[in-house]
């Protein structure tokens, strides 16, 4: 049987100690219960008495019907000088129900001394007391052995005897912290194996941070040594740059090392798991992110496409769908005849018998990205030029004018003033010509507005898409000013999905005007095709 490999996720706990990251009770539960689906083995929740949400959810969790994961509450050892038994600290790892109980405990000399203010000797009984107490009542223990790494490498017996006190004491895991994140891949390899051979009957963890960028690569050290235990958060998320991320891990131990966490059936949901945490902390996945980014599986050069083609091997470490991503072919300036037919077909366009058009748009797209253009994350303008190309193409409306105004209110005294846009569009749908009128609180938005009030009795499939995303950049050298080439790029959203469009001008209001027709012709091509 295929070695496994469990996984501890502290999200919950490390994660919410990034900057800027805050979750609500109800996202901690939402994470847990979609953690637990993916086949995490163990989801941390926090300190069980530290604050009203973290008690809050100690008993919140307990009514979840979880099909897999284990849930931990963290602390630490007794204070100095307090037995166990009189620990305020213990007892609530206790009350609160959670049957895995994590506490951490020091094992670098300098901090008992310096940090704690106590003697070596009562750290190891304040470890060993500790341990043996939770396993009394009945719990899983896990024991964090902080700065580990540095500790072994300060005074190696002194930290191999905090690690054995706890062994001894009874704890079911021995996590090895590298709490600093400075240690490099071999070291902690040469380290994990020296204690692997000092207790060769206990199972031992690791919990990395990403300071010298390395805590995967130190995770997988670990496991290679001995390890049967890996800590991360989703992402890597953490203190400082933040901890390993366990789904990275996830995915090189099982595509990689041949090892079990979580099975090839959950890894295919790696990268929706992996989305589905990132928006609930309110961020995004990085687009360059192993494994679950959208530019994971991407390829924009020529050749790379070419070769993609035939040999998808050749620049694809593994097939995208065993975590649950796609191939991508990017159409730029870069990109040779290969990648435009793969990017076409994606699209429901074959041009594979055509040499002669697809030269042709690939010149196209070629000058007009010279001019500004970029169709990296424009699928929809893309799909509307190449359509134009084949002949296609059939506007659903046509302009006859446009007008925006900006209308500054009355100052009230605020920092900054409220401005009402106002557009008007003149359209024709057929032979039907409608004057509308919309209102918004920026010129892009009032457009948009206009536009859908001139054409969605007509359209009614325009009701079901949304402009989800603007972005503006500046094209030209300093010194353009107002007079510069700006590109607008508009993220549009219907129930199946989102699609980019993009517009290029002098004129910002034009620009837009532009990326915005096309969103809408594409998502009127998408509904009827």
């Amino acid at each position: 049987m295929t070695q496994h490999i469990f996984t501890y996720d502290c999200t919950l706990r490390d994660g919410e100690q990034c900057e800027g990251i805050s979750l609500s009770l109800d996202d901690k539960l939402r994470i847990v219960e979609r953690l637990d689906a993916f086949g995490i083995d163990f989801i941390e929740g926090g300190f069980p008495a530290s604050n009203p949400k973290d008690i809050e959810f100690f008993c919140r969790v307990k009514e979840m019907p979880l099909d897999h994961a284990r849930i931990a509450a963290f602390g630490s050892t007794c204070k100095k000088g307090t037995p166990a038994d009189q620990d305020q600290g213990l007892a609530d790892l206790i009350e609160c129900g959670a049957p895995v109980a994590t506490i951490v405990g020091k094992t670098w000399d300098a901090q008992v001394t310096r940090a704690l203010q106590t003697t070596l000797k009562e750290n190891l009984r304040m470890i060993a007391d500790s341990v043996a107490y939770l396993k009394v009542h009945g719990l899983t223990v896990v024991f964090d052995a902080e700065h580990f790494f540095d500790g072994y490498k300060a005074n190696p017996d002194y930290a191999l005897a905090c690690i054995r006190a706890a062994s001894e004491a009874g704890a079911d895991s021995i996590d090895l912290c590298e709490t600093n994140g400075g240690a490099l891949p071999f070291e902690v390899e040469e380290i994990v194996g020296v204690v692997a051979c000092a207790l060769p009957d206990q199972q031992l963890g690791i919990h990395c941070h990403d300071d010298s960028g390395c805590a995967v690569a130190n995770a997988l050290s670990a496991v290679r040594a001995g390890a049967l235990q890996v800590q991360g958060t989703v992402g890597g998320i953490g203190e400082r740059v933040g901890n390993t991320d366990l789904l990275t891990a996830i995915a090189d131990i099982e595509l990689k090392m041949g090892l079990h966490c979580v099975g090839p059936d959950n890894l295919r949901d790696l990268t929706r798991t992996a989305q589905f945490v990132a928006e609930t902390c309110n961020l995004s996945v990085p687009a360059h992110h192993p494994y679950t980014g959208a530019s994971a599986f991407a390829h924009k050069g020529g050749l790379h496409a070419s070769a993609i083609a035939r040999f998808p091997e050749a620049y694809e470490h593994t097939n995208p769908r065993n975590v649950g991503n796609a191939t991508r072919m990017l159409v730029s300036e870069l990109a040779g005849k290969a990648s435009l037919a793969a990017k076409a077909k994606s699209l429901g366009i074959d041009l594979s018998g055509d040499a002669r058009t697809l030269q042709a748009i690939l010149d196209d797209v070629k000058t007009r990205e010279a001019h500004g253009y970029s169709y990296e994350v424009a699928d929809g303008s893309l799909a509307v030029l190449i359509r134009r190309h084949l002949g296609l193409y059939e506007p659903h409306f046509g302009l006859e004018s446009f007008r925006v105004i900006v209308d500054d209110r009355e100052d009230t005294g605020a920092l900054a003033k409220d401005a009402a846009s106002e557009a008007t569009v003149k359209i024709h749908v057929g032979d039907r010509r409608i004057v509308a009128t919309g209102e918004g609180t920026g010129p892009v938005g009032a457009l948009d507005a206009a536009l859908r009030m001139a054409i969605t009795e007509y359209l009614p499939q325009v009701a079901n898409m949304e402009l989800t995303d603007y972005k503006v950049r500046i094209l030209d050298e300093e010194g353009a000013g107002t007079s510069a080439t700006t590109r607008v790029i508009i993220t549009t959203s219907d129930k199946r999905g989102s699609w980019g469009t993009v517009g290029v001008s002098e004129n910002i209001i034009e620009a837009s005007w532009n990326a915005l027709v096309d969103s809408i012709e594409y998502g009127l091509i998408r509904a009827e095709g």
